[in-house]
């Protein structure tokens, strides 16, 4: 039989290992990318606008365009699940319909983009065509909205709940309604938490292809209007990769992309430093 300590090494270098093995993997492939793009990114690339089906030029269109889709991406999921989550947090008692939207929103959480892409497809370009102008930046912004409506929702939740029970039992003792004590005590000691969960969505859908393809449309205009269709980044990314075959532009524009995320993602996790070391202090 093994001993403990000898097993407890075993162990320790097993998970060493794996870890080791999961940062080179990372780093082989983020230096691949960067040993090929870096050298195409200069303020030209940047602020051109793409040319020949984007094998020539810059991606100042697909970058505007991105910025102008997460906006009004985050103009239709944010006031619906921030709305969501205080209603589930502050105006419902635990109960199995409680239970069932909890569910539903783990559930639709876990499910893959294509199927967001599908519906959106099926719903916003087909069948809401007269409105949304089939594909075009409104059915894109839809259905990024339903993809990350679970992670706002979520998050918010958590948030919510974190607000000690004496700073709402102190609002009522002073007389304001559970409005203003939600408003006015609830979601400012909350927002931190909030903006987290809002700032991972915006990483989630910046860097999302499949479900965009489907709705979005592909256009390398900046958009004027919501029934005008668009290109992300990333969908650029795949274009010209899969379909151009220039295999320059798509590092370049792969590195710009991955640096947007590290960005997002940083800012994610100071704001959530920020929150811890705010509830401690």
């Amino acid at each position: 039989m093994m001993k403990p300590q000898t097993a407890q090494k075993i162990a320790q270098v097993v998970l060493w290992t794996a870890a080791l093995l999961t940062v080179l993997t990372l780093v082989f492939i983020l230096g691949y990318i960067f040993m090929n793009g870096l050298h195409k990114i200069n303020w030209e690339f940047l602020t051109q606008e793409p040319r020949r089906m984007g094998s020539e030029g810059g991606i100042f269109s697909t970058i505007v365009s991105t910025i102008i889709f997460t906006f009004v991406t985050l103009l239709f999921s944010v006031p619906i699940g921030i709305a969501a989550a205080i209603h589930l947090t502050e105006y419902t008692k635990k109960s199995w319909l409680t239970d069932l939207i909890r569910f539903g929103t783990e559930a639709l959480s876990g499910i893959p983009s294509i199927v967001f892409g599908l519906f959106g497809f099926a719903f916003f370009v087909i069948l809401l065509k007269p409105i949304t102008g089939g594909w075009s930046l409104a059915s894109g912004a839809l259905t990024g909205a339903c993809m990350i409506l679970p992670t706002i929702i979520r998050t918010t939740e958590e948030a919510i709940k974190t607000v000690p029970l004496s700073y709402r039992e102190a609002s009522f003792a002073v007389g304001a309604t559970k409005w203003q004590t939600i408003s006015k005590v609830v979601i400012p000691t909350a927002l931190p938490g909030i903006i987290t969960g809002v700032i991972l969505g915006i990483g989630r859908i910046v860097g999302e292809t499949a479900a965009l393809l489907l709705t979005l449309g592909g256009s390398l205009f900046i958009p004027t209007k919501l029934t005008d269709p668009l290109s992300t980044m990333s969908m650029h990314l795949y274009k010209v990769a899969m379909e151009v075959g220039a295999m320059d532009m798509a590092f370049g524009t792969a590195t710009v992309l991955i640096v947007t995320v590290f960005i997002i993602n940083s800012t994610a996790n100071f704001i959530m430093s920020f929150m811890k070391n705010k509830t401690t202090a």
